[in-house]
C-alpha cells in the first residue's frame, strides 16, 4: 500500500497545496482561472503536441482504446442520463447535468499525472491524446445538445449538437491533436530552440494542473444537495469506472496491458474541472461545484483502492 500512496500522495499533495494557500489568501479563485487558462491554452497542448509528433501514427491512433474508451463513455452517459431523466424525473438540462458529471473524467488535470506516475510518459501522453479526441469529439458535444433541449426534449438538437462541434475548431486541444497528427504522419521535426520550448511547456502541466484543481475548490459548498451529489459522485467514481472494465473484459478488449490500465484509471478520475462552467450556462453550477468537490475528495480513497486492487490482478499494473 505504501508503494500506491507514493504514487497517489504526490499527485493529492499538489491538489491540497492549492486548496490551503488560495484558502490562505495568498492566492484568489481568480488566480486560479488565470493558471488554469495557461494549463488548457498552453500547457497542456504543449504536452499533447509532444506525446503524438514523436511517435508513429500506428502507435498513436490506438483502434481498440478510442472504441472502449467510447463505449464505456456513451453508456455511462446513458444510464446516467436515464437515472436522472425517467427515473428522477428530471429536466433535460439537469439529466445532462448529471450525466456529464459521471461520464466526463478529469483526464488532464488529474488523470494524466495519475497514470504519468503509474505507467510512465509515453503511455500517459498516448492515452491523454485518445481520451481528448473522444471527449471533446463525441461525449461532451452530446451532452451539451442534450442540455440545450428544451424540458419537453422538443428543442433544437441539431443546432445545439452543431455550435458544439464549431466550438472545437477553436479549442487549442483539439489544434494540438491535428498538429501533432499531421508532425507525427510527416516525419515533422521541429527546430531544437523550439522544440525545447515546447518541451518547458509541456513539463510545466502535472504540478499546475493539479494546484488548480485544489484552489478552484475553495469555496465550494455542498449543504442542501447532499442526495444529488452522492448520486452523481458514485456514477463517476464507481459506474464509469465498472462500466470500464466491463467493456474492456467483455466488448471490446485492448491487447496492449499499459493502455488498458490507463483507460481503467481514466474512468475512475473525478469529473473535469471545466464541469460547472459547462453547467452554469443551464443554472446548475451549484449542484455540479459540490459533486466536483465531493469526488475529488473521495477519489483519494477510491482510486488508491483501486491501484491496491490491480495490484493484485496479473497484467494490469507493470511489476
Amino acid at each position: 500500500m505504501l508503494d500506491i500512496l507514493s504514487i497517489t500522495g504526490p499527485i493529492y499533495l499538489c491538489i491540497l497545496t492549492g486548496y490551503v494557500v488560495t484558502r490562505m489568501g495568498l492566492f484568489t479563485r481568480e488566480d486560479m482561472r488565470v493558471f488554469g487558462k495557461f494549463v488548457i491554452n498552453l500547457a497542456l497542448p504543449s504536452l499533447l503536441f509532444n506525446a503524438l509528433s514523436q511517435r508513429s501514427v500506428n502507435e498513436i491512433l490506438n483502434g481498440q482504446y478510442l472504441t472502449a474508451y467510447a463505449v464505456a463513455g456513451l453508456l455511462t452517459l446513458s444510464l446516467g442520463f436515464a437515472w436522472a431523466r425517467w427515473g428522477k424525473g428530471g429536466s433535460m438540462s439537469h439529466a445532462s447535468m448529471m450525466a456529464m458529471g459521471m461520464s466526463c473524467p478529469n483526464s488532464g488535470f488529474v488523470g494524466y499525472p495519475t497514470i504519468l506516475l503509474t505507467l510512465g510518459a509515453s503511455t500517459a501522453g498516448v492515452s491523454l491524446a485518445l481520451n481528448m479526441m473522444v471527449e471533446n469529439l463525441l461525449i461532451i458535444p452530446i451532452l451539451l445538445a442534450l442540455a440545450d433541449m428544451d424540458a419537453d426534449g422538443k428543442g433544437d438538437w441539431h443546432q445545439a449538437f452543431k455550435r458544439s462541434l464549431l466550438g472545437l475548431v477553436r479549442n487549442p486541444l483539439i489544434i494540438a491533436i491535428v498538429l501533432g497528427m499531421m508532425a507525427s504522419f510527416a516525419g515533422w521535426q521541429l527546430p531544437g530552440p523550439i522544440a525545447r520550448s515546447v518541451d518547458l511547456f509541456a513539463k510545466s502541466s502535472g504540478a499546475l494542473s493539479l494546484f488548480v484543481i485544489g484552489g478552484g475548490l475553495v469555496g465550494l459548498k455542498v449543504h442542501g444537495m447532499k442526495a444529488t451529489v452522492a448520486q452523481i459522485g458514485m456514477g463517476k467514481l464507481v459506474l464509469h469506472p465498472l462500466v470500464m472494465c466491463v467493456a474492456l473484459l467483455f466488448i471490446v478488449p485492448v491487447h496492449d496491458p499499459l493502455l488498458r490500465t490507463a483507460a481503467l484509471l481514466t474512468c475512475a478520475m473525478p469529473m473535469m474541472g471545466i464541469y460547472p462552467i459547462l453547467s452554469q450556462r443551464h443554472g446548475h453550477e451549484g449542484v455540479s461545484s459540490a459533486a466536483l468537490l465531493v469526488a475529488t475528495a473521495a477519489s483519494f480513497v477510491s482510486l488508491n483502492l483501486l491501484l491496491w486492487g490491480l495490484g493484485q490482478v496479473p497484467g494490469w499494473l507493470p511489476g
